[in-house]
């Protein structure tokens, strides 16, 4: 709306610009009007005089003086009427250009916008096209507009947390620490920027988990306890660290509570293989072992490793029957029974869960979320 406001003023400028040395031009016509009336007053007045004279008014001498002075103005006033009779016979001249300009301008101007131009176009705003415009820009533009934005604003904790990432996906590890560092001093601590704070610290490493990568980690796990990546970077330091048994605890212990359907679970049970962990196939893992069996179960046959665990299982199902508060622990026996293809064992557990913790509504809505989890009717 205000562009076609716009352009209604800028037609309305033009127009004028055009009629306003016509409006002059009408006004020396009028003048040259003016001009040749006075002539006729200026003739009866000389007949007047003749009057006057032949009637003994005035004398001979006065007559004469008045007949020159009325002459010398009948004169000027002829000679002025003569000079501005070309305006006068280009007045219809002069009318056609107004008529054209009132109205054949906006005529050829809506004409040609029509022909040329696109009136059903819809609003394509100022913001929206600059976005358009830096989305096909390549990425190290990108980045370079933010680091220059950085520049001039270093607190911002915002643009470090979207450059941060960036530069890793780039392979700039040292610029990418850098980032992180800036994001968690201004714009907060949180287990996401150490955890992946320190996965910049192993690319910049060739993928080694040195003590510095570590500690971040930790910290990650500090600030949140089941944070995938940093669990699963811990146990990769373990791995590199000779603790393969270490590595295989934390990694049962991150399947043990992870949902079916988490997508970092395939590689989680690779990694668990790769140090000769228990994971069970169809995705979804054995029971955690504590940390002396998992080392035992590493070197057993198959058939040895399941007895092993059913007793386990048996043994957990016991201690849950004489203390049914232990949410995690029902959860635990639940998914066991399934993994073990024991889904009739597994419906009983889950009776008795709910019948267990009956009594207590946050308990109970903990169990129902967690069977949820597990692809059960919470």
């Amino acid at each position: 709306m205000t562009l076609w406001f716009v352009f209604a003023l800028m037609t309305v400028a033009a127009i004028f610009a055009v009629l306003w040395p016509l409006s002059r031009a009408r006004q020396a016509s009028l003048g040259a009007s003016l001009g040749g009336n006075e002539a006729v007053v200026y003739r009866d007045q000389l007949a007047e005089i003749d009057r006057d004279m032949a009637g003994g008014i005035i004398g001979v001498a006065e007559a004469a003086a008045a007949r020159v002075e009325i002459s010398r103005r009948l004169l000027a006033a002829s000679d002025q009427s003569q000079s501005e009779a070309p305006v006068q016979s280009n007045l219809k001249l002069r009318r056609t250009a107004a008529t054209l300009a009132l109205v054949g301008l906006p005529v050829i101007a809506a004409g040609v916008y029509l022909a040329l131009g696109s009136p059903q176009l819809g609003d394509f705003p100022l913001s929206e096209r600059s976005r358009a415009a830096d989305a096909n820009q390549p990425l190290a533009n990108l980045v370079a507009q933010v680091e220059a934005h950085l520049e001039k604003n270093p607190t911002d904790g915002r643009g470090w947390t979207v450059l941060a990432p960036v530069l890793s996906r780039l392979g700039r590890y040292d610029e990418a620490v850098r980032a992180y560092r800036n994001a968690i001093i201004y714009a907060g601590d949180s287990a996401d920027r150490r955890a992946d704070l320190g996965e910049a610290l192993m690319g910049a490493t060739g993928g080694v988990v040195t003590a510095e990568a570590k500690s971040e980690f930790e910290r990650a796990v500090a600030l949140e306890a089941d944070d995938a990546k940093a669990n699963y970077f811990l146990g990769l330091a373990a791995e590199q660290d000779g603790r393969k048994a270490d590595a295989a605890a934390i990694w049962q212990g991150m399947l043990a509570k992870a949902p079916s359907d988490a997508p970092w679970r395939p590689m989680v049970q690779a990694a668990l293989v790769r140090v000769g962990g228990v994971s069970a196939p169809g995705g979804v893992s054995a029971p955690a072992l504590p940390q002396g069996a998992m080392a035992a179960a590493k070197d057993m046959s198959e058939a040895d490793r399941s007895t092993m665990i059913r007793g386990m299982v048996d043994r957990l199902a016991t201690r849950l029957k004489q203390n049914g508060d232990d949410v995690e622990g029902w959860l635990r026996l639940v998914r066991a029974y399934l993994v073990m293809g024991d889904r009739d064992k597994a419906m009983s557990a889950l009776a008795d869960a709910r019948q267990a913790v009956a009594n207590d509504a946050e308990r109970l809505r903990q169990l129902n979320e967690g069977l949820k989890n597990l692809g059960l009717d919470g």
